[in-house]
């Protein structure tokens, strides 16, 4: 055993390290759940191109509302399924951007594999 190396190489210096992955991953778990909160609270908007429909989403992308104004209506069926289709993946979109970012911050200097 070289000195200096402990069990297999793995050092005094690594195990601060792995010590400080450990604090750096309950700070991060702590946040995940501070998020989770903050995105069941949080309402995010979306709508059709024209503004005529307008879904609104929880951070957590659960629907909230449905704004559909009266001209919508005037546009038939077909016209109005799909300003309501586009509100909401313009809601989506938004929220998946949203999370993502949130995440990001959260995350932010730790290297975990798959992350980021």
């Amino acid at each position: 055993m070289t000195k200096g190396q402990g069990f297999g190489g793995f050092g005094l210096g690594k195990m601060k390290e792995l010590a400080e992955a450990f604090k750096k991953a309950q700070q991060v778990q702590e946040g995940a759940k501070r998020l989770q909160e903050e995105l069941e609270q949080m309402e995010i908007e979306g709508q059709d191109e024209s503004g005529l429909v307008k879904v609104v989403l929880s951070g957590n992308q659960e629907p909230r509302r449905v704004v559909i104004s009266q001209d919508a209506y005037s546009q038939g069926a077909e016209a109005l399924s799909e300003l309501v289709t586009d509100a909401m993946m313009d809601a989506y979109d938004k929220s998946t951007a949203t999370m993502r970012e949130r995440m990001e911050e959260l995350t932010g200097g730790l290297n975990i594999a798959g992350l980021g």
